[in-house]
């Protein structure tokens, strides 16, 4: 057993700041590894503030709704399905630097670069500083960490109020101040008003804890803990009606439930997804997991692996996999759609798990070597995904413009197109969506499934052409939307026999993740 395994297989959620473990060669005087680990952090949070991507819909949604006056908040929000508190910090930070793409998503790239020292604290309390090293160069790598930086979306606060809930769990742990003990409350609540996966994330910690509230020499300190988080659960009580009527009538109708596969799915898009060089970054990132979990240090040269799975290793993966797990059969069981960036929850903990791995591998130059490559690819991936542009909005805005004519009329089939084309659109148009006849700037989800079921686009078609008298008529469309069912195909073939002549303005892109098409139609 190594000398690191040996102090903290007792050491459990509490681990204090540990010894580095025994390396057979001497560090040099100025290290390589700090140069890799330097170099890495700072091109990543330079890239955590670059995106040449236009805001796509969930973004332009977001800041819409931010915008609006903090009263009416809960009432937009009941019909967006989502909870208040990143909204009511964009909306502040929106009054501060305006509503361009580069400000309203700084607020995601600030939350997510004040990840990193927080990433290097928990890995120094999981593993000593060579954990601290490699799980600051996972977080300030990773894709899927700077992928979400760079949107106004709440990714990047939940990713930084986990790392903070981790740190103020585990000091708690070892000595429940009243401040450690107000600090994991104001967390709780905090991520529980962020995203509601928070919800699968506590209940899978409150479920680690409960072994060490029964029994053992922190049975006192764990249920405080236990306490201090039903007590941030009662801070979120006031957003509960609004929460049960999102539950009842919006939820996610746009994504499929999860199912099993879902958990190798988000592995892969913490390593970039379908990007060049992203499988020998899930590659690594695998890896480097499983050592943390299972592995243990024989020499230099030699690991071996405990199917047991390692003391210090076995809190995270409980909470890291134990949220993957619940969310994945709550959602089969209530057929709740399921996403990968919505695990921003266990993100940091699998980074947490990778940096403990790097901890197996004695020898210096084998630990930088990983660290060097997993930083390179890593990067290189991100900036791919920073140059990338999402959406077709700006195409469709501009073909919009260069022919419209004042009072001409813009239709969104389906209704999601909106709020990306909108946002960039400059012409002085009327504007309509499908199927409720709304603003584009908005996405009511409420009842969305029947709303689409219950729609006719035959009628819509008659009803735009009436609206539009003797002027032109634009569609902006896409299929494949969930729910639709080919009713945007249908609304533009009725389109094209009310109004012949149509023209194809912008075709849809396949390389684009907003895919968009672009009809005109002609006076008649």
């Amino acid at each position: 057993m190594d000398v690191v395994e040996a102090r903290t297989r007792r050491a459990g959620w509490a681990d204090a700041d540990l010894v580095e473990p025994p390396s057979p060669r001497r560090a040099p005087r100025v290290r390589v590894e700090v140069v890799v680990v330097a170099t890495v952090v700072a091109i990543g949070v330079g890239l955590r503030f670059f995106a040449r991507s236009d805001l796509w819909l969930d973004e332009a949604l977001t800041v819409n709704v931010a915008r609006l006056p903090l009263s009416r908040l809960p009432e937009a929000l009941r019909h967006d399905g989502a909870p208040p508190l990143y909204y009511v910090l964009l909306h502040g930070w929106i009054r501060v630097l305006g509503t361009g793409d580069f400000a309203v998503r700084s607020l995601s790239s600030v939350c997510s670069v004040a990840s990193l020292p927080l990433a290097w604290m928990a890995g120094r309390r999981v593993g000593g500083r060579t954990a601290a090293a490699g799980t600051l160069v996972v977080v300030a790598s990773s894709p899927f960490a700077i992928r979400y930086a760079t949107e106004a979306r709440m990714y990047s606060l939940v990713g930084l109020l986990v790392l903070a809930g981790f740190l103020a769990l585990s000091k708690a742990l070892q000595k429940p101040t009243a401040g450690r003990l107000v600090a994991i409350g104001l967390v709780t609540a905090a991520l529980l008003l962020s995203h509601y996966w928070a919800v699968y994330l506590l209940a899978a910690t409150g479920l680690a804890l409960v072994p060490l509230a029964r029994r053992g020499p922190r049975r006192e300190a764990a249920r405080r803990v236990l306490v201090a988080m039903a007590g941030g659960g009662v801070v979120f009580a006031p957003w509960l009606p609004v929460f049960v009527y999102q539950a009842r009538h919006t939820g996610t109708p746009w994504a499929y439930p999860p199912n099993p596969v879902s958990i190798i799915d988000t592995l892969s898009d913490y390593a970039g997804g379908h990007r060049w060089l992203a499988p020998f970054l899930l590659l690594m990132l695998l890896g480097l997991t499983a050592l943390g979990v299972f592995g243990r240090s024989i020499d230099g040269h030699h690991v071996e692996l405990d199917l047991r799975t390692r003391p210090r290793a076995r809190p995270l993966a409980v909470a890291a996999f134990g949220t993957m797990g619940l969310a994945v059969v709550a959602g089969m069981v209530t057929h709740a759609g399921f996403v990968t960036r919505y695990t921003a929850v266990v993100f940091p903990l699998v980074a947490l798990l990778a940096g403990l791995g790097t901890t197996v591998l004695l020898d210096d130059r084998v630990r930088t070597a990983v660290l060097a490559v997993a930083g390179v690819i890593g990067l290189s991936v991100a900036g791919q995904l920073a140059t990338y542009n999402r959406t077709q909005a700006r195409d469709v805005a501009r073909a919009i413009a260069r022919d419209a004519h004042p009072g001409d009329l813009v239709a969104y089939c389906p209704d999601q197109l909106g709020p990306g084309v909108s946002r960039v659109l400059d012409a002085p148009v009327q504007q309509v969506t499908y199927p409720r006849w709304g603003s584009p700037r908005f996405v009511d989800w409420v009842d969305y499934a029947r709303a689409n079921t219950q729609a006719d686009p035959v009628a819509f078609a008659h009803r735009l052409v009436a609206a539009a008298g003797p002027r032109q008529i634009f569609l902006v469309w896409a299929r494949g939307y969930r729910t639709l069912k080919g009713r945007c195909t249908l609304l533009a073939a009725q389109l094209s026999a009310l109004r012949p002549g149509q023209e194809t303005e912008v075709v849809a892109r396949n390389d684009r993740f907003e895919r968009e098409t672009l009809y005109r139609y002609p006076p008649p």
